[in-house]
């Protein structure tokens, strides 16, 4: 009798390890299909009729009549960054995507630990001063807390201003605003400035600025093979 239990309960024990596998199996194959579905998602264009990508410098080589294939309509180029920075692929990418017939912009990483006139003149004599051009893109990402030396946050905002009005001055037209995350949660500059916002959030669409939004970077690393790397994809609010 004590063996026949023994047996019983060994192989409740075998039943409850393959249960067990199984579950780990689904969870494994779920976990997949889940990241491979969101390396290759985009919003429906039913929704958003307006669909684009911010390419630069590591995305490597582009195929743009390819990328314009795939649905891209318009492209924002990775130009400049804080005071001195330059993409170094921004002319081959800028006059690549307007050959492909695609409307394009020019996108700034702006730094608050630098002086605003030094990264303006940074943007304008890297950005030809065109018409025809969407709107400039200033990422506001980095944070004055990692400034070497202490930055507050009046000055970030007065210093972003001083750089705004000279972009837009060069440009002709107001600036869009690529506002992340950490950013918004630091300044809450989304409320102070009254400038249409690019924001970032993959798949799901963004609310964290508290107000609408123009542009979305939908995924930011979307599987292609148009590019080298994973393409930052943006939609517009219709």
């Amino acid at each position: 009798m004590v063996a026949r239990k023994t047996r019983t309960a060994s192989g409740g024990r075998g039943l409850l390890w393959r249960a067990l596998g199984a579950l780990a199996l689904v969870a494994i194959v779920a976990g997949a299909w889940g990241w491979w579905h969101l390396r290759h998602w985009t919003p429906e264009r039913a929704v958003y009729p307006l669909q684009g990508v911010e390419i630069g410098v590591d995305d490597g080589e582009v195929s743009w009549k390819s990328l314009k294939a795939i649905g891209a309509d318009f492209a924002y180029i990775d130009a400049s960054a804080s005071a001195f920075a330059r993409d170094p692929a921004f002319v081959d990418n800028f006059e690549a995507a307007k050959a492909a017939g695609m409307q394009v912009g020019a996108l700034h990483r702006y730094d608050p630990c630098q002086p605003a006139g030094t990264q303006a003149a940074n943007f304008v004599t890297t950005v030809p001063r065109d018409a025809k051009l969407l709107p400039p893109a200033v990422e506001l990402d980095m944070l004055a807390d990692d400034c070497p030396v202490k930055v507050s946050d009046a000055r970030v905002e007065s210093e972003l201003m001083t750089f705004l009005n000279q972009v837009e001055t060069h440009a002709g037209k107001p600036v869009i605003l690529k506002v992340t995350p950490a950013f918004q949660s630091r300044y809450t500059i989304a409320h102070k400035l009254d400038r249409n916002l690019w924001l970032v959030q993959d798949r799901f669409e963004p609310g964290y600025a508290g107000r609408p939004w123009t542009m979305w970077t939908a995924n930011h690393s979307l599987a292609n093979e148009v590019a080298q790397g994973g393409l930052r994809w943006v939609v517009v609010l219709p």
